[in-house]
């Protein structure tokens, strides 16, 4: 039988899971165009954006469960101990024994962009399995987050497929955070979005990637649309102007934190998981907008993309402390 569908579904009901690229972050100490000199680098991070996602929720005290990949190397190390260490559950995680896990070098420029170099599609990030530990976390999940990256990770698609139907068919949500752009949108991969798309509860995009989902005039008509298809709820990430939630019972908006920016990389995902966790633990979409705006604004105040992933005592205190922008 299958349970009735809350969005997104009470903790209860079983761990957040995610599927995805874990990675690591190695950037340049010093700002500038590119990497065609000798740098001063810093890192290994842990990193890749379902990591981080899924990383925050686990600080904030929600069950949390990663499917992916990693080399037998030292960076698949320092990212398995780190989701450990928080309290992820990681059985899901393979081990390549002839790939190495994925790598990002990254160095920002001065009008405050980044250049990169990936290692991502040779790497252990696509190395992925339908084994007995995917099942058993799938099995037990209450609501699946699902980061577009994993929509152009070929291995990723039957487990992701396999994971939205067993999710559903357990009265469990989905949150899709679209997290592309328009140039990676390549036919199979627009196809995915659209599979996930149809099975949403939740929308997270930015004010860019909320066009993905279809023409619109501008954001609003945008959410409206995305609620007429059957997504319950869409929050749009406006970044250092905040956020907005559309859902049936109308608009409700957010201002971000004021807080001292040193490193981008990971807001948004910190954002998505502080909403999503918050709303699973039981508070209602205003508190749960706060507690995403507080653990985006904690997040780039540290180097690393999950260095200022937060738990809720730290997202209290900067809440507490800090005033909106």
């Amino acid at each position: 039988m299958t349970a009735e569908r809350t969005c997104p579904a009470p903790e209860a009901l079983g761990p957040t899971i995610t599927i995805g690229e874990i990675l690591v972050e190695i950037m340049a100490a010093v700002p500038g165009d590119g990497f065609l000199e000798p740098l001063t680098l810093v890192g290994p991070y842990p990193s890749g954006a379902p990591a981080i996602f899924i990383d925050q929720v686990a600080k904030m005290g929600g069950g949390a469960g990663i499917i992916a990949s990693v080399g037998r190397d030292d960076f698949g190390e320092v990212n398995i101990r780190r989701l450990a260490r928080d309290g992820v559950d990681t059985s899901a995680i393979s081990r390549s024994d002839h790939l190495p896990t994925g790598t990002a070098f990254v160095r920002y420029r001065p009008d405050g962009g980044r250049d990169f170099v990936f290692n991502i599609a040779h790497s252990a990030a696509g190395d992925l399995a339908m084994t007995d530990a995917v099942r058993r976390l799938i099995e037990r999940a209450g609501h699946l987050h699902v980061m577009g990256t994993a929509l152009s990770i070929p291995r990723a698609w039957p487990i992701l497929t396999a994971a939205l139907d067993t999710v559903k068919r357990r009265g469990g949500s989905v949150s899709f955070d679209p997290n592309l752009r328009k140039e990676l949108m390549a036919p199979e991969v627009e196809q995915r979005f659209e599979t996930v798309l149809a099975a949403t509860d939740l929308f997270l995009p930015s004010e860019e990637e909320i066009f993905l989902a279809g023409e619109a005039s501008d954001v609003d008509a945008a959410a409206a649309a995305l609620l007429a298809r059957g997504v319950r709820e869409v929050v749009v990430k406006r970044g250092a102007r905040g956020a907005t939630r559309y859902s049936a019972d109308g608009t409700l908006d957010r201002p971000a934190f004021a807080v001292a920016e040193i490193d981008p990389t990971g807001a948004g995902d910190c954002f998505g998981a502080g909403y999503v966790t918050a709303r699973r633990l039981g508070h209602g979409p205003e508190a749960a907008l706060r507690f995403a705006a507080a653990a985006g604004a904690r997040n780039v105040t540290l180097r690393g993309p999950m260095e200022g992933t937060s738990t809720l005592a730290e997202l209290d205190a900067l809440m507490a402390s800090q005033r909106t922008i």
